[in-house]
């Protein structure tokens, strides 16, 4: 007895249905767990093909059988004839249970509900997405394809590194500049990115201290990077003009952070 399924949950089950009619018309309590058991082995395959899509997530691959089969026997008995067909009913329900797994049992770092769920969404869609296209689909057809925001589908996407951390006794790789050594043994070492923070904070006080004409003009060269014949033009002033108030600007900025005491100034 063969039982499919197709990428949109629908597919065929050659008997099943008439499975469950027996069941349902059957009085006797032997007789109704008996056409319950056929009915969950006839549909094995079911739910093992659906944990099979979830295999390369690196959850073992008994843990994953042994939740879609269970998710299999709750479909079985919870399934109403009345309501439709059995498949249509059985990929959501088995395939929902297999994902309260991921989302409950396997982040070592607990997230935000919906953020758990956006992040498996999104690996559905980018398999199926790469079928359809023949291609790897960009970040805003995944995020069109699961009806959500691109900046919600980033976060569910970098909340990733909260499903399977990375030891402390991890050895670097050679060639980020670790040498070879664990994580653990490189906690602690200076990150050459405060220092930069530091100048941030420093140049952006400066900045706020310069009269608004020239503070503009920084921002428009420095942080828009405008020329100095664009900002002319925008001021409907000389382009020696702009260079005069630049070269200002920049002499007071000089003057206030080698006042701090902050750097050593020439």
């Amino acid at each position: 007895m063969n039982t499919s399924v197709g990428d949109d949950g629908r597919g065929s089950a050659p008997g099943v249905e008439q499975l469950f009619e027996k069941l349902r018309n059957s009085a006797d309590a032997n007789e109704r767990m008996g056409w319950r058991r056929r009915i969950i082995t006839a549909c094995l395959p079911l739910a093992d093909n659906i944990a099979y899509r979830f295999i390369d997530r690196g959850e073992p691959k008994e843990d994953l059988l042994q939740v879609a089969r269970i998710g299999l026997i709750k479909t079985v008995d919870r399934y109403d004839p009345a309501k439709g067909h059995f498949l249509a009913f059985a990929v959501p329900t088995i395939r929902g249970e297999v994902r309260r797994y991921f989302r409950d049992s396997t982040w070592a770092v607990r997230v935000p509900r919906r953020v758990q769920e956006t992040h498996l969404r999104a690996r559905e869609a980018t398999e199926s997405l790469a079928q359809r296209l023949r291609r790897a689909p960009s970040v805003h057809e995944v995020a069109e394809e699961l009806d959500v925001g691109a900046a919600e589908l980033d976060h569910s996407r970098r909340a990733n590194t909260a499903y399977r951390p990375v030891s402390l006794d991890a050895v670097s790789a050679v060639g980020d500049g670790g040498g070879g050594d664990t994580l653990g043994a490189r906690c602690g070492v200076d990150d050459p990115g405060f220092s930069l923070v530091e100048d941030r904070i420093l140049l952006r006080t400066a900045v706020a201290q310069l009269d608004p004409r020239r503070r503009e003009i920084v921002g428009l060269i420095y942080f828009d990077g405008l020329t100095q014949r664009e900002v002319a033009e925008t001021f409907g002033v000389s382009q020696v003009q702009v260079c005069r108030l630049l070269k200002d600007a920049l002499r007071q900025m000089r003057r206030l952070v080698c006042a701090d005491d902050l750097e050593p100034c020439a």
